[in-house]
């Protein structure tokens, strides 16, 4: 097993090395985000540990770009930073967890070993189906270079279409994505947003994406042959 360090003080760097060295694991480290993305391209990893507070680009930017350098080793976030909003920028940017400084080297391997157990699986921070993509993060869609302005409701629909681009949805599948158990099951309801979601993802295209299926609910297409 491999393991990146992404922490640019030096003697924490060495004493996380050295536990892991301990624990049987092969450790690298480097000082900053550039370098991770570019060690972690060049090498397969078996997980990162990386600090939210580097030179140059930040941990949180380090961690979008390695995710969308198809990166997917499990990322464990070190940071001073106590607030919730830090904690879920991190986890938002693609980490796996995330650690407040001080912590326990004890507690560290530990989680380490949790997100190791669980190996690496592709999983995208912002969607996308063709030139179409969508960030559920920061609640923004694009297709190809122009943002879409979406309500919350077209945008929990379109969501739910681009995780199962390809695959027909009905109108119940679509009622449960982007409203309560509370609300009346009425699939005109759907109907109507969809129509508004076309005239905002399609139309000002000319694109042909989202697709009726009669009888049986909606589709969007995937792009594939």
């Amino acid at each position: 097993m491999r393991v990146l360090i992404v922490e640019d003080k030096v003697k924490l760097a060495t004493v996380l090395g050295r536990g892991l060295r301990k624990e049987g694991l092969s450790a690298d480290t480097c000082t900053t985000g550039e370098e991770a993305i570019w060690m972690a391209g060049s090498t397969p990893y078996d997980a990162v540990i990386l600090d939210v507070m580097l030179p140059g680009i930040d941990g949180f930017e380090t961690c979008r770009r390695l995710r969308s350098d198809g990166i997917w080793a499990p990322i464990l976030m070190l940071t001073a930073r106590e607030s919730i909003d830090d904690r879920v920028a991190g986890l938002d940017s693609g980490a796996d967890d995330y650690l407040i400084k001080p912590f326990s080297l004890r507690e560290l391997l530990a989680r380490l070993r949790a997100l190791m157990r669980r190996g690496a699986a592709e999983r995208p921070t912002v969607l996308a189906v063709g030139d179409l993509r969508l960030d559920p993060a920061s609640r923004r869609a694009w297709r190809r270079d122009t943002e879409i302005s979406l309500s919350q409701k077209e945008f929990a629909l379109l969501e739910a279409l681009m995780r199962r681009a390809g695959q027909v949805l009905s109108r119940l599948d679509l009622l449960e994505a982007a409203w309560d158990q509370s609300y009346e099951n009425r699939s005109n309801i759907v109907d109507a947003y969809v129509r508004r979601l076309r005239e905002k993802i399609d139309r000002p295209f000319s694109a042909r994406t989202l697709e009726t299926v009669r009888g049986a609910g909606y589709r969007l297409q995937d792009g594939k042959p």
